[in-house]
């Protein structure tokens, strides 16, 4: 019997969720344990333990141990789950919104808008402090994201903006060779030096659009029908398609905006999920969100170790392994239809 066929879409569901709450797991432990400080996996499942509200557990973990797990790894991990989260179930609601799997943030120019932000707070106003950047990436991110009638309205005007903020970045670049390096690096994203501040930062973000897109999951399921048909079932479609790409900006501002410019996870992630559990968007948010944030975490501890001790880019790690499957899925489509 296939129990994960279209006869049994309960289980397909159930099986589904259980795959993705065992690779978030996994991917954390892995996180967590692997890294430049050799940490004892049974030292350190305890301390981790022992911070939980009425269980007390004794761990072997030195002070310095203790002080890498919790003031270094954990925050990165941390951190490293919500980005990938974040930037995962935006690609995810994206997608609902052109109802075309190949669309992430990068095409309404609102990855360009980031990008000049950061450009430009690296370039004139590092007095500021380091908190300039991520404020400018997350403000240009959010004024980057177009607006428009309808999708092919708004994905035309996305690819213009894109172009015009990348030609004024180029310009600034070309004034402030000085500031290359540090504007390349951000570019390709990376979550060195992740605090627990940063976290605690972009929860209220993350909070907030990731419940508006959960929430919006059947309504992106009956837009995937087309508008005539939504509006007939009561559904403005206008109105649903600027909460959910003003939710998907909100939540992939506030991951740029601590780890700069991270391609490819808001496109691999959403269509494996449609692989594993089919296509309805009150399945795929809320487990792109799950995968999302394992992905990002084994991509960043591949970034810090393959290396070691230097570190790698996490958008080059997230490139090499998304490019891939983005001309698998490019393929796929394709083949469907012709």
């Amino acid at each position: 019997m296939n129990v994960g066929g279209p006869r049994h879409p309960g289980r397909r569901i159930a099986r589904a969720y259980g795959v993705a709450a065992a690779f978030l797991v996994a991917a954390t432990l892995v996180g967590t344990l692997v890294g430049a400080a050799d940490l004892n996996p049974l030292a350190t499942v305890a301390a981790l333990c022992d911070r939980i509200p009425f269980v007390h557990l004794r761990s072997s973990l030195s002070a310095l141990d203790r002080a890498v797990l919790f003031q270094i790894r954990l925050p990165r991990v941390v951190l490293g789950l919500m980005v990938g989260g974040l930037l995962a179930v935006a690609g995810a609601g994206y997608q609902g919104v052109f109802r075309n799997p190949l669309v992430d943030s990068g095409m309404l120019g609102a990855s360009a808008g980031a990008g000049l932000g950061a450009t430009l707070a690296i370039a004139y106003l590092s007095h500021e402090g380091p908190a300039a950047v991520p404020v400018a990436a997350f403000a240009g991110y959010l004024a980057g994201a177009v607006g428009g009638s309808g999708p092919a309205t708004l994905l035309l005007a996305g690819v213009a903006v894109g172009l015009f903020l990348a030609g004024v970045q180029t310009f600034i670049l070309q004034q402030s060779t000085q500031d290359l390096q540090q504007v390349y690096y951000w570019l390709l994203g990376s979550l060195s030096g992740a605090t627990w501040q940063q976290a605690a930062e972009i929860l209220p973000y993350a909070a907030v659009s990731v419940t508006i897109l959960i929430a919006h999951g059947r309504h992106l399921d009956v837009l995937s029908v087309g508008d005539d048909e939504a509006r007939s079932l009561g559904l403005n479609p206008k109105r649903v398609r600027l909460i959910v790409i003003a939710a998907c900006a909100l939540a992939a501002a506030s991951a740029v905006a601590v780890s700069g410019l991270i391609g490819f996870v808001g496109i691999v992630v959403p269509h494996m999920v449609r692989r594993l559990a089919g296509t309805s968007y009150r399945t795929v948010l809320p487990l792109s969100l799950l995968v999302g944030a394992g992905f990002l975490v084994l991509a960043d501890t591949l970034a810090r170790t393959v290396v070691a001790p230097a570190e790698l880019p996490i958008g080059v790690v997230t490139a090499l392994a998304g490019s891939p499957v983005f001309v698998w899925i490019l393929r796929s489509t394709s083949a469907v239809r012709t």
